[in-house]
């Protein structure tokens, strides 16, 4: 499996008792994934599987691990898991996205093409799309990137199918950032 096809879910945090419990630190948007029977993995030649998760007290134990030691070689590992899980397994409403379907849209104003989201960085509990700017409005003067926050303000409609978000008052993020 290719290396892009991997989305960190958690990274391990250190070993709980003596049965093999990790402390679980969620980096995704879904805990309900973090289940029995759950498969996930380190690197594409090594998987986990959970064998039982403590939603209250966010610990892990796999498949396998049953003591301390062996659960203290996992601690600050990151866990992985495929795009097609996650769309499997988590479920979105009504216009929300997977960051990994937005990373890499079209950034259009008014016909006029500001760039493409790079990643998304969520900065004090706000998503933001970190927007390369395109090479055109660069060679202008503009900045070659800039944050947009992901909200109504700024933005209008995102189309994953067309791989294109559309915005208002956005340019002038751009235009502020000079």
């Amino acid at each position: 499996m290719k290396a892009d096809a991997f989305i960190e879910v958690c990274k391990l945090g250190r070993a709980v008792g003596l049965k093999g419990f990790l402390k679980l630190h969620d980096l995704s948007d879904f805990p309900e994934q973090f289940r029995p029977k759950a498969l996930f993995y380190l690197d594409a030649n090594q998987t986990l599987v959970i064998a039982q998760y403590d939603k209250e007290r966010s610990i892990v134990r796999f498949e396998g691990i049953n003591d301390k030691d062996s659960a203290s070689k996992l601690t600050n590992k990151i866990l992985k898991t495929t795009k097609e899980a996650t769309r499997a397994l988590c479920k979105l409403k009504e216009g929300e996205f997977f960051w990994f379907d937005i990373m890499g849209c079209e950034v259009v104003e008014e016909g006029v093409k500001l760039g493409t989201v790079g990643e998304i960085e969520r900065i004090a509990g706000q998503d933001y799309l970190s927007v390369k700017s395109d090479d055109e409005l660069v060679k202008k003067g503009l900045q070659k990137s800039f944050l947009i926050p992901y909200v109504e303000q700024y933005i209008i409609n995102a189309d994953i199918q067309k791989s294109q978000i559309l915005t208002r008052n956005a340019f002038s993020l751009l235009e502020q950032e000079n």
